[in-house]
């Protein structure tokens, strides 16, 4: 589904990469396509994650978020993937990603995807 989709998303070197920070991004006007109806699906997306050797670059973010808006994705599908997607880009030490639907026939579905690095031990 987004694997063209991937190659749009940029990164920079992060600037404290030996400290924990939290950075959190707010994508109010997420839009895909209803793979049943064909009807469009809106969504507010939160991104929260901790960077580890680089950073996310904001505007490639929006570009690669904006590529969804003529896709058919069921939700837990659209965001299990961009999850995936950003985690393949920047490598994050946490990253967490919440995807809140708008109300379509009553129902309002948030959903929920974490990812955590795995830590090395050492020899």
């Amino acid at each position: 589904m987004s694997e063209s989709f991937r190659e749009l998303l940029e990164t920079f070197e992060n600037p404290h990469p030996n400290r924990d920070y939290q950075i959190d991004t707010v994508c109010p006007e997420f839009t895909s396509v209803c793979p049943m109806t064909g009807q469009p699906d809106f969504a507010h997306f939160e991104f929260e994650y901790i960077p580890d050797v680089s950073c996310l670059e904001t505007k490639s973010l929006k570009l690669y978020l904006w590529s969804y808006r003529n896709e058919g994705a069921f939700h837990e599908a659209v965001t299990n993937q961009i999850l995936d997607d950003l985690v393949a880009a920047c490598q994050p030490r946490w990253m967490k990603v919440t995807g809140r639907f708008f109300v379509r026939g009553g129902i309002t579905p948030t959903i929920i995807v974490e990812h955590r690095a795995h830590a090395t031990e050492e020899a």
